[in-house]
């Protein structure tokens, strides 16, 4: 709303001027209507260039800015180098105009394709970097894509920072979703949904970062490599990933243990309220289920399936799928007595 009664502030500006302008050089405007028409028209030119460029930020500017001045240094250094001093004017005046539209076209593309560590090569001992703040790059993988807990972290803002997905990650995601297995393509479109819903976030910026590590084959090595060169955050659900990137001093995020850490820690004595839902291994057993996912095997909780009961912790269990907790039915079982009468 803001910005619309700035737009509309600029167009009165500009059919102002356009009015006062016939007023003060009628040789160039012979009537204040045309005037005030030519002001307005340009002032709805600028607002429709305002919304073409919506999507243009700030630093895509500045990288235009700089590949314009590139190529036209470049066009300016073929031009002064005496190649074209033998032709004729309007042959040479043709070549100048291809000259400078054709390398500021290059420079300008170059410019929006490269990232700010290839500055550094233009301009040697220079890099761009924020005064107050450096960038927090998290860096993810398909596994942690396909995951969507990231994007839930995200949105708690427990994560913040702008998020990288290489291109090379995003075709390996593209070919997973078009599988011919059913499962493999369900996962694929899962994590194109899950990136769709990253680039919504407003919070935080999505880039697809173009760079592919020469060298690299395998994407994990890729991943690591990049990683380490862009000084970024590894995201991840691979177990096997984030030992290598550990091996190699890469910051890396396993989501499965960020989860485990996170797992409520029930001590035995506690009584915690769940519901049964279904029986145990062993005679008698029900079987519940924490908000987290833990199981809690229950005993003597075969007749409260289906019901929200209290149950007392008395010990758990460590095993390579989790921890498994075991507790006891607060309440006593209900069972159904036939009185004497």
């Amino acid at each position: 709303m803001t910005l619309w009664v700035i737009r509309i502030l600029f167009l009165a500006l500009c059919t102002v001027a356009g009015f006062a302008v016939s007023q003060v050089r009628p040789e160039l405007v012979h009537y204040g209507w045309a005037g005030a028409l030519i002001g307005f028209g340009f002032g709805w030119l600028m607002i429709a260039v305002d919304e073409m460029l919506k999507g243009f930020s700030l630093r895509a500017f500045s990288a235009t800015t700089f590949g314009l001045l590139l190529g036209n240094v470049v066009a300016l250094l073929i031009d002064n180098s005496g190649l074209f001093d033998h032709t004729d004017a309007p042959v040479r005046w043709l070549i100048r105009l291809g000259l400078f539209l054709s390398f500021s076209y290059v420079g300008i593309i170059l410019a929006m394709r490269s990232n700010k560590e290839d500055f550094s090569l233009v301009i040697p001992y220079v890099r761009f970097s924020r005064e107050n703040k450096p960038d927090n790059l998290l860096l993810l993988d398909t596994s942690a894509i396909i995951d969507g807990r990231i994007a839930d972290l995200i949105d708690a803002n427990f994560v913040e920072g702008i998020i990288v997905v290489p291109r090379f990650v995003l075709r390996e995601l593209q070919q997973i979703a078009d599988s011919n297995d059913p499962v493999k393509r369900a996962r694929g479109r899962r994590g194109l949904e899950m990136l769709n819903r990253l680039r919504q976030n407003t919070r935080n910026e999505v880039k697809i970062h173009e760079g592919d590590p020469a060298g690299e084959t395998e994407v994990d090595a890729k991943l690591v490599q990049l990683a380490r060169s862009l000084k970024a955050k590894l995201f991840t659900n691979d177990y096997n990933l984030a030992k290598i990137a550990e091996l190699q001093s890469v910051q890396c995020v396993n989501l499965h243990e960020l989860a485990r850490s996170l797992r409520t820690t029930l001590l035995p004595g506690e009584v915690v309220s769940l519901r049964i839902v279904r029986e145990g291994r062993d005679k008698g057993q029900g079987v519940g289920y924490l908000p987290d996912g833990t199981m809690v095997v229950v005993n003597n909780g075969q007749s409260a399936i289906g019901r929200q009961v209290d149950v007392q912790i008395q010990s758990s269990l460590q095993t390579g799928a989790g921890v498994i907790v075991f507790a006891d039915l607060k309440e006593p079982p209900h069972t159904e007595s036939t009185a004497a009468s």
